[in-house]
């Protein structure tokens, strides 16, 4: 099974992809995470600095991908999140899904209102608890809403609205996955 949480950035994706590693028992493999390791490997002094930045998110999601691939063939379930382009990257997925026969794809779509979502975007921003190589309030970051949406991919597909619980969802995702495991 292939948990895909999507979303802009600041809608709550991280947040909702360690709730279901938690109660799933998945492991969760996170674009940021993997740009972040990679920004402080190339750019340890001032990621903001760095030619690459631009470049270390795809990147990003190539490594993803490949590390989600080594697990499917090993057959083992996982959480895969991040700002997931509809159009950029269904084929990754395909790929990932396709060594195991009939493993399954859920897809969550995390969304907040604009207010809510720049506020938490400024918030971590000025706190320091978001890497600084991070571009999310630049206007050109802002203003790409290619990830708000569904990938185009077979299975079932959820929405959650961040700024509610998450029981309900989590209750509705329970019934999706029984029977379901791999």
């Amino acid at each position: 099974m292939i948990i895909i949480i999507t979303g802009l950035p600041g809608s709550g994706k991280t947040t909702l992809s360690r709730q279901i590693s938690a109660r799933y028992r998945l492991p969760v493999i996170a674009k940021d995470l993997v740009k972040e390791s990679l920004l402080d490997a190339i750019a340890p002094g001032d990621p903001l600095q760095s030619p690459f930045t631009g470049t270390l998110s795809e990147a990003s999601f190539s490594v993803l991908f490949k590390i989600a691939l080594e697990l499917s063939q090993a057959g083992v379930g996982m959480v895969i999140e991040g700002n997931f382009k509809p159009g950029a990257h269904e084929a990754a997925i395909r790929q990932i899904a396709d060594p195991e026969p009939g493993m399954r794809i859920i897809q969550l779509l995390c969304r907040i209102d604009e207010p809510t979502r720049l506020r938490r975007l400024r918030d971590r921003q000025a706190s320091g608890s978001r890497h600084p190589g991070h571009r999310e309030l630049e206007p050109s970051c802002l203003a790409d809403r290619r990830s708000d949406g569904f990938l185009d991919l077979p299975g079932e597909r959820l929405t959650h609205l961040s700024d509610n619980d998450t029981a309900p969802l989590l209750r509705e995702l329970d019934s999706l996955i029984r029977g379901a495991r791999r």
